[in-house]
């Protein structure tokens, strides 16, 4: 490319309490940002902590990560984002907290666009509310580049037709096989539903499946290419896997990867991520094998 694209990631920043009282640093957009950044694609993470202790644990790890913090906002009335994720038959279920500081983001308080290539990054968690919903319709507007939809729909925080809008007019699309279903819950199969998706996707769509790995369909012809994940020797959690899998599938496009390539790296980055608690980590040796492996530059100072 003759001009890189910087990845512009919305979204919720908030910490993973886990039964055994951890506490890792998580929200899908946020985990999508860190890992970014551990391969040096800089990117630009805007949301919202509270002015309390949580938030400032937010700011010093993006600090001591060497993230751009510019993007952050402080809120004096609403918490930092936390939720409660237990395990049922080892799949995470998640209790979020209403009310946090990234429901709040404040549209006047944006970036203003440069003369910079973008790829927008988003899911749906953040926009529950209002005020960030419209914070992000700003954002839309104004940073007109390409746009990744992530899907996390995580009841009761969503509405179909709150996530058919986001959907319209996006290049890439993520989402799970049980999220395609209820986004299409009266259509009888898959391929009908993907059918019916596509219609408003302009590149591909990225459908995982877990342990059944992942399939990118390209919406203009069709074609597909699939991953399947490695056995993996140790399974801490799956907290944040389809996050790592995103990572590296938004590093694949801004590189110019490939597809198929792309596919292969986040599936093994992803089959990574689930040996280790929560979805990040601030292991710098965690990447660096990925780095090597991949032959990935230096992008800092790109």
């Amino acid at each position: 490319m003759s001009k890189m694209m910087r990845p512009l990631i919305f979204g919720e920043v908030l910490f993973d309490r886990f039964p055994d009282g951890t506490a890792v640093l998580g929200g899908a957009p946020f985990n999508v940002a860190w890992h970014l950044h551990a391969f040096g694609l800089k990117p630009f993470m805007i949301s919202r902590i509270g002015h309390d202790a949580l938030g400032r644990q937010v700011e010093a790890a993006m600090h001591g990560w060497g993230m751009d913090c510019s993007g952050m906002q402080t809120d004096s009335i609403h918490p930092t984002g936390t939720v409660e994720v237990t395990f049922i038959d080892g799949e995470p279920s998640y209790d979020i907290a209403q009310g946090a500081a990234y429901d709040f983001i404040d549209a006047s308080l944006l970036p203003q666009p440069d003369d910079s290539a973008w790829l927008l990054y988003h899911g749906s968690l953040a926009l529950r509310n209002p005020c960030s919903a419209a914070a992000l319709a700003k954002l839309t507007e104004q940073f007109t580049s390409c746009r990744f939809v992530d899907i996390n729909l995580r009841s009761p925080w969503w509405q179909r037709d709150t996530v058919i809008s986001l959907l319209n007019g996006a290049d890439w699309l993520k989402l799970n096989e049980d999220e395609l279903a209820a986004i299409y819950p009266g259509v009888e199969s898959s391929s009908k539903r993907l059918n019916q998706i596509s219609a408003m996707i302009s590149q591909q769509i990225v459908l995982t499946g877990g342990e059944h790995g992942a399939t990118a369909i390209s919406t203009g012809d069709g074609s597909r290419h699939s991953v399947v994940p490695e056995r993996v020797s140790l399974v801490v959690d799956t907290v944040g896997a389809g996050d790592a899998f995103c990572s590296v599938f938004v590093a694949g496009r801004l590189l110019g990867w490939p597809l198929s390539l792309s596919m292969q790296r986040a599936q093994a980055f992803a089959s990574a991520v689930v040996g280790i608690r929560g979805a990040t980590s601030g292991d710098k040796a965690f990447y660096q094998r990925f780095i090597r492996q991949w032959g990935i530059k230096d992008h800092h100072n790109v």
